[in-house]
């Protein structure tokens, strides 16, 4: 599920550059749910000091997420087999997220 501001009730109440952003998204991975929005100014802060690491079962599922994510960023190590894993790769997405890590193990 995603709905924009515009989407909402309370579309009226926010500025129009500001109809497009997320106001809220839920990503069902496995028996869990991811949960996200678009931060208002007043409460952005840059993101630093993390790592987002995705593990994922099938390599050629791992290549598809991975040059997803990579569009619009920049790869720091192509996704390619290591001695842990099938694939493992890093990037920064085009949302600035430093060191998103991803990871096949079959």
């Amino acid at each position: 599920m995603m709905m924009t501001y515009g989407e909402s009730p309370m579309a009226e109440q926010v500025t129009p550059d500001w109809r497009n952003k997320i106001m809220h998204v839920t990503l069902a991975v496995g028996d869990g749910v991811l949960m996200g929005c678009d931060a208002p100014p007043q409460h952005y802060e840059k993101p630093q000091g993390f790592f987002v690491q995705t593990g994922i079962e099938r390599p050629d599922e791992a290549e598809r997420l991975f040059q997803a994510l990579s569009e619009n960023g920049t790869i720091r190590m192509p996704l390619q087999p290591a001695f842990w894993a099938a694939r493992f790769g890093m990037l920064v997405d085009r949302f600035g997220i430093v060191d998103d890590q991803l990871q096949s193990t079959c």
